[in-house]
């Protein structure tokens, strides 16, 4: 079972140089509080998320949460919000749940299908950010590799 990784776009585009606001645009990370999920042995994620690690925060996603994320923020093309119905016809699933477990089990890669837009936009975290968003996970802050506590962050800013 392939690992997911969730990445979320912490810091805004001012002092941003160019080379990292390029590598954020690869990575579809455009705007402040977005999230994309790509899997943890897609060739060169880590490289680029070694580049950008002072603007992002990242970790693994589990299927609560992800389940959750489809729910409250999954997308489809044209804006309107993924229901039951569209589940039906394009994925041949019932549930969310069931959605999740595919995207999971990488039966469906998320940034590879063309129903569900890749990038969930979310709002800034309920009662703030623990720490400094300038400073990385180990030093007080919110910045870089966070594993499995990415889920408490994402589940604070749907």
């Amino acid at each position: 079972m392939p690992v997911l990784y969730a990445v979320i776009r912490i810091r805004g585009l001012p002092d941003t140089p160019p080379d990292v606001e390029h590598t954020l645009s690869l990575l579809r990370l455009r705007r402040k509080y977005s999230m994309v999920i790509y899997p943890k042995d897609l060739p060169g994620l880590e490289e680029m998320l070694m580049k950008v690690k002072d603007w992002v925060t990242w970790g693994e996603i589990d299927e609560a949460t992800l389940t959750q994320l489809l729910e409250k923020r999954g997308r489809v093309k044209g804006g309107l919000k993924l229901s039951r119905d569209i589940l039906r016809k394009f994925f041949n699933v019932d549930s969310f749940e069931e959605l999740a477990k595919k995207i999971l089990s990488g039966e469906i890669v998320l940034h590879k299908q063309d129903v569900i837009k890749p990038v969930f936009r979310l709002h800034p975290p309920r009662g703030g950010f623990r720490g400094s968003i300038k400073k990385p996970i180990g030093d007080h802050g919110e910045l870089g590799y966070r594993g499995r506590g990415i889920n408490d962050l994402i589940k604070r800013m749907l």
